[in-house]
């Protein structure tokens, strides 16, 4: 089998290199660009990416920007390194489209976990599992949904979302319980990261996204009419 391609994208030679040892120590086949117009190209010049590891603060194009021009035609995982702890910064992130937000200074390893752990859901699917209910199909192993016949563009972390929300029908989720469960147990995030994808997720959805029941002070409910 070919070990998994990742773009590794930071304009510090150093913190390349950083990533890129513990990720082929693991296994992996790194690539690196140096700035954000040489990632998108590398990107569109290697479409068999499966991951992306991306600097926010670069000259010229920054990370967010890189974000949003893969997102245009590709739902390639992507994890966005930053400097900054700001949550404000953290929620731009999502909202351009990335999969997971990784401050610096971070542990390689914890990285490296959390790239085994997106990996793992995004292609190690070994179950051809398909769920169908009130009118949306979610077909697990080729990670695509249906509602009512027409499939929806869903992100890596929407698609997830999705998942648990459908699977735990009829139990009201804390937004701890989602995070632990979508974002993994070693997330520190807060309870906006899962408002704004539960917002984006029930737009896309159309009136299925009433189906999303918030629960006030707590988290969320699935429920079917």
């Amino acid at each position: 089998m070919d070990r998994m391609k990742i773009l590794v994208v930071d304009d510090e030679s150093r913190m390349r290199k950083l990533v890129s040892d513990f990720l082929t120590r693991k296994g992996y086949e790194v690539i690196e660009a140096a700035d954000g117009i040489e990632a998108v190209d590398t990107f569109m010049e290697n479409k068999d990416i499966a991951l992306i590891i991306l600097d926010v603060m670069m000259p010229g194009m920054d990370g967010w920007e890189v974000c949003r021009e893969i997102r245009k035609d590709s739902k390639v995982p992507i994890i966005m390194l930053t400097a900054k702890g700001e949550e404000n910064d953290e929620l731009h992130g999502f909202e351009c489209g990335a999969d997971e937000y990784i401050s610096k200074p971070f542990s390689p390893k914890i990285l490296t976990a959390r790239v085994d752990a997106i990996l793992r859901r995004a292609y190690g699917v070994d179950s051809n599992e398909i769920i169908e209910i009130g009118g949306i199909v979610i077909d697990k192993a080729a990670h695509i949904v249906k509602i009512d016949g027409e499939e929806i563009d869903l992100s890596y972390k929407e698609f997830e979302l999705l998942t648990f929300f459908v699977e735990n029908k009829g139990l009201a989720l804390s937004r701890e319980k989602i995070l632990n469960n979508v974002w993994n147990y070693d997330y520190f995030g807060d309870a906006r990261t899962i408002d704004t994808h539960v917002k984006k997720l029930r737009k896309k959805m159309g009136d299925k996204g009433d189906y999303i029941k918030t629960i006030w002070g707590m988290g969320y409910k699935f429920t079917v009419d």
